[in-house]
């Protein structure tokens, strides 16, 4: 009798144990279900649902997987998670006892289930993937620009940076799209030297590097998360009433990379040190300061000059001339000169031989550095004058010059003037350039063309003119 009871003890304690056991199955499959659906949504906010479902391997080629099918399993995986839930609240697991663990397990299986539903809404749309062959994409070269470069920087620089609130910004875009010059791409070497910083450091002294790039299409630059060198013993600019024609401290420019390492070095030109289309443009007391106030360089047998006057420009629009852009090389003196007629000017220039942008600002004007090959950062309509001289010359590509010429037109409003200042090119090539200008269908206000006298090759040319943009459409 003792021997029975022991037996059915037993077997009861048996089953008791299978019950438990059955109960820490069940707990234990339903976390590890859980485990995989969150590996599952943890790699998908780094690879597409394309990279897990497309495999490199030959089967996978031969067997392709199932775009609907995946979409169905997918379902499926959702539907059973909730029907799991429903058995859970309702209590209908006999092996589970515990209403707090039912309670902790069907909450952390609805947070489970809402993460999965919105990859699946956020995700993109697996019915349009498709299977290459494994050999073929081992040669494919990726799409993304930040897997051409090395360094770190580039690749953050690069990659579309998402909105973090998950819907369009306030320009009705989904996130930022960063961008650089396509040249950078043929110049990887030199761009990933110019990226390679600490971040918060302070920047590498590579200023000419940088323009080394513009000036070769890498333009624009990407952004850099150092800080950027300044001089050592930078010193306050002159006042305003001061700066303007006279030379700035020394000790307000970076010298490296430049032959002259101070302004009066530049003002001297003793021997050219500076850049030979404005070797004299930092000589501002017997250079600068006559220019466009006073004739110069006149022609002796017809006795015209290239060189038109600021007054005599201004007469042609009185009053209407407000603000503009000077395109060319220079120190700032065309700027300073119509600043005197109420006129703001920015004048766009790189640093070619000399610290030009440093020399404009340090005048109390606003310099743009900016390339050639670069759009004009304005926006259409909005700009009453350009001016260009020593810039635009028989050394550029006629083709470029019309890209450069409509995007000048672009940006001058109807009625704004286009001045065209000693552009000098060879006498054979004079009527393809004026052709160039002619294309615009501008208003002709000044137009004259002369003899460039300072070479004993009399094959040059000077062409100046004032052209008024008409309205559109005409």
């Amino acid at each position: 009798m003792i021997l029975l009871v022991l037996n059915n003890m037993a077997k009861v304690n048996s089953l008791v144990k299978m019950g438990t056991w059955k109960s820490v199955n069940r707990t234990i499959f339903i976390l590890g279900i859980c485990a995989l659906l969150v590996s599952v949504a943890t790699l998908s906010g780094s690879y597409s649902f394309r990279s897990l479902l497309v495999t490199n391997s030959l089967c996978d080629y031969v067997n392709p997987l199932n775009e609907g099918e995946a979409r169905m399993n997918f379902e499926v995986v959702i539907r059973k998670i909730r029907q799991e839930m429903d058995e859970l609240k309702n209590g209908t697991l006999k092996e589970s006892t515990s209403p707090e663990i039912l309670l902790r397990h069907s909450a952390f299986v609805a947070d489970i289930l809402g993460l999965i539903e919105s990859m699946q809404a956020l995700g993109p749309d697996v019915e349009n993937a498709t299977v290459d062959h494994p050999l073929v994409k081992l040669n494919r070269q990726s799409d993304e620009p930040a897997d051409y470069f090395l360094v770190e920087e580039i690749r953050k620089y690069v990659r579309v940076k998402p909105n973090r609130l998950g819907k369009q910004n306030f320009m009705g875009a989904n996130g930022t799209f960063t961008s650089i010059g396509h040249a950078c791409f043929a110049m990887k070497e030199e761009l990933e030297e110019y990226m390679d910083y600490d971040v918060g450091e302070i920047c590498n002294d590579d200023w000419k590097l940088a323009q080394k790039l513009m000036v070769h299409g890498c333009d624009p630059l990407p952004r850099r998360r150092c800080l950027a060198r300044a001089p050592r013993l930078y010193t306050q600019p002159f006042p305003i009433n001061e700066s303007i024609w006279k030379l700035p401290d020394d000790r307000n420019v970076r010298w490296s990379g430049y032959r002259c390492k101070n302004f009066t070095c530049l003002a001297n030109n003793g021997t050219r040190k500076g850049f030979f289309k404005c070797a004299d443009c930092f000589n501002l007391t017997h250079h600068e300061m006559p220019r466009w106030t006073q004739p110069t360089d006149l022609e002796p047998e017809t006795n015209t000059t290239a060189d038109f006057l600021i007054p005599e420009v201004l007469k042609i629009k009185p009053e209407e001339v407000r603000i503009g852009l000077d395109f060319s090389v220079g120190t700032g003196t065309f700027a300073a000169r119509m600043r005197e007629f109420n006129v703001t000017i920015v004048s766009a220039t790189i640093n070619l031989g000399a610290p030009f942008n440093e020399m404009i600002a340090l005048r109390g004007l606003v310099p743009l550095y900016l390339s050639i090959n670069q759009r004009l950062p304005f926006f259409d309509n909005t700009l009453d004058l350009i001016h260009t001289t020593r810039f635009l010359d028989g050394w550029i590509d006629f083709v470029l010059l019309d890209f450069v010429l409509f995007d000048w037109d672009r940006v001058l409003r109807p009625g704004g003037l286009l001045w065209i200042d000693s552009f000098f090119c060879l006498k054979e090539d004079l009527e393809d350039y004026m052709e160039a200008f002619k294309v615009l269908r501008y208003r002709k206000h000044k137009w004259v063309v002369v003899s460039k006298r300072d070479k004993d090759d009399d094959r040059e040319v000077f062409f100046s003119a004032v052209l008024e943009k008409p309205p559109r459409p005409f």
